[in-house]
């Protein structure tokens, strides 16, 4: 490779194979699917890389090299599932023991009785509320594996009137094509204006279907006039806008039109008194590839040859109006992309030569240990036995209690390759130990660590420092999608009128990742029952302490509230510093005094002598 054709971007790391020098270029395609003309170039590496990446994870990495002539003997190269193992285990520690929602502010619903504060826990019960219907954990999970081992998920959300609620879903990310600006100034922290999510419809011969190609695209653009299904003069269904008979546009409900400007502004419910001209579009459309030519690429298909998808309700999906001023999908990066860049790096992509190498090892330490097992074997002066046919000696075989005949000065030789197969062995050991290193996932984190060799938990910990540091950067960079997650379900349920949901500003959750460690639990609360008792601790800050050692405290808020209805000796303190048996009573969450019931008179203590 001159130094004309070295590319050098976020998929750099993958270079070393062939295929990815050009997707495109014959003999090198081991997957036909990916020179599509409706595939931009651009895109041409990251699907490439995806289609590699997926390989490894399911035990194929020799069969894509030998399809693709990288490596003759690639098809019979052992894979043990090393790559599918580093996943799981990043995977595994990225999740921790559980994941939780919370809603800044929802922890004071108890002690600071305030409309915010009310709010807030309402719309956490809420998120939890949906998170169970949508089992959001195992779509997490599900999502997640995918960025860990690619380096990009994404997840789409959905108003579905007939549930009520927002549906969850994820998607591939060799599926998603976004559009960027073209100048490059747009951050990577950024979202685009335009995404696609396309591929493509095989044939299907019992129903008359040719191959075709499906896209599904949201769009950010300015507000327009009420729109209505309708059929074109080819008979498809298409959606008409609507017009008065003076040619002004019929407005939508809850639209406004500014006379001098001509611009229609909306007001949404999470952002009341600030109008905006913005909405997002879906339009899900297929092609017949038949008729797509070679310039025909993703991002300007020709529409005049679509075929618009109609929605169960009858809405026709051409630039179908959501009432939202956001794209509903969220695409998350495993690691946090470099200045200017959208896509994470995976976390086999620094040691994906290390699995080739540890691969070619074990391929090598199967053909040793055969020889091994089976050792070769020369012999002299030996009487063989002869062929009756042909006269030729019939070929030897080891087996168990053969004997074999010798001349005075006959010889037999052993072939001895245990050395060779230690080697390997030690080669193999010493493969791994880079890999944990390089892949930062740890000898410890990966379970080969000797546990003799670590003198005292100190050093244990020491040890996972690097573990630490990378699921701290893989959590940093998931932080504020999932924030945007579920702003969104938020808002999306608003827009809906769901009921229940408050209107207004969305309010700040977030996503509240487990340890991914083993913690002393006995010594975080050891810690707790200390700082609360000296004062330097709040009873709030320890609940949340134990909950992250993983107690089972489901609610912090509630755990709290149980505490202070038995904490008798702080209640005296109190009924001791103030005075007021009201705020005792509050404080023990007991109901209020009837001001109707008559207090009970005490007998005074007689007076000595």
């Amino acid at each position: 490779m001159g130094l004309r054709e070295l590319i050098t971007d976020v998929w750099s790391w993958l270079d070393y194979k062939p295929v990815m020098a050009d997707p495109r270029r014959p003999g090198r395609n081991a997957w036909a699917e990916l020179t599509s003309s409706w595939v931009p170039d651009e895109d041409l590496r990251r699907l490439a890389a995806y289609r590699l990446l997926a390989a490894y994870d399911s035990n194929q990495a020799g069969q894509v090299a030998a399809s693709t002539g990288d490596d003759e003997v690639g098809s019979e190269r052992r894979e043990l599932g090393d790559a599918s193992k580093l996943v799981d285990t990043a995977l595994g520690y990225l999740l921790g023991s559980e994941q939780t929602i919370t809603v800044a502010g929802a922890e004071h619903a108890g002690d600071e009785p305030t409309s915010e504060a009310a709010v807030a826990l309402a719309v956490q019960d809420k998120l939890r509320a949906w998170a169970e219907k949508e089992l959001l954990p195992l779509r997490v999970q599900q999502a997640e594996r995918t960025a860990i081992l690619l380096g990009d998920a994404v997840y789409s959300l959905a108003w579905d009137p007939a549930k009520g609620r927002v549906l969850l879903r994820t998607w591939d990310p060799g599926l998603y094509f976004p559009e960027w600006p073209e100048d490059g100034e747009q951050d990577g922290a950024e979202f685009p204006m335009r995404v696609h999510l396309a591929w493509e419809l095989p044939e299907d011969k019992r129903r008359g279907l040719k191959a075709r190609l499906r896209r599904i695209t949201y769009e950010l653009g300015p507000i327009t006039a009420a729109s209505q299904p309708g059929t074109a003069k080819n008979g498809n269904a298409v959606r008409e806008y609507v017009y008065a008979s003076d040619g002004t546009p019929v407005l939508s409900k809850g639209d406004s039109l500014n006379g001098d400007t001509g611009v229609i502004t909306r007001t949404y419910p999470w952002a009341p008194g600030r109008p905006t001209p913005w909405t997002c579009y879906l339009t899900d459309a297929e092609w017949e590839l038949d008729d797509l030519k070679y310039a025909d690429f993703l991002y300007d298909l020709p529409m005049d040859k679509a075929a618009y998808r109609v929605r169960a309700d009858g809405e026709v999906l051409d630039r179908l109006d959501l009432r939202v001023d956001f794209i509903p999908l969220v695409q998350v990066n495993n690691s946090i992309p470099a200045s200017g860049e959208h896509w994470g790096k995976p976390t086999v992509a620094t040691v994906l030569q290390a699995l080739d190498e540890l691969s070619a090892t074990d391929t090598d330490s199967s053909g040793a240990s055969a020889t091994t097992g089976s050792p070769i074997i020369g012999l002299a002066g030996a009487r063989l036995p002869i062929d009756r046919a042909t006269g030729q000696p019939l070929p030897v075989k080891v087996r168990a209690g053969t004997v074999w005949q010798l001349n005075d000065n006959g010889r037999m030789d052993v072939l001895d390759t245990s050395a060779q197969l230690a080697e390997l062995r030690s080669r193999v050991d010493h493969i791994l130990d880079r890999i944990a290193a390089n892949s930062r996932l740890t000898a410890a984190g990966l379970g080969t660590l000797d546990p003799t060799a670590l003198p005292s938990g100190y050093a244990l910990q020491l040890a996972l420092g690097p573990l630490d540091s990378l699921v701290a950067a893989m959590r940093l960079a998931r932080d504020h999608k999932y924030a945007v997650l579920l702003r969104m379900v938020q808002r999306l349920h608003q827009a809906g009128q769901a009921p229940g949901w408050p209107m207004g500003e969305s309010l700040s959750a977030r996503v509240v990742w487990g340890p991914h460690t083993p913690t002393d639990r006995a010594g975080v609360l050891d810690e707790v029952v200390k700082g609360v008792e000296a004062g330097v601790l709040s009873v709030e800050t320890g609940v949340r302490m134990l909950q992250s050692a993983g107690y089972p405290i489901e609610d912090a808020q509630r755990e709290i509230l149980r505490i202070e209805a038995r904490a008798f000796e702080q209640a005296a303190q109190l009924a001791d510093a103030t005075g007021d048996s009201a705020a005792v009573r509050a404080f023990l969450g007991l109901p209020e005094v009837d001001p109707e019931m008559s207090a009970v008179p005490l007998i005074p203590a007689a007076e000595d002598g």
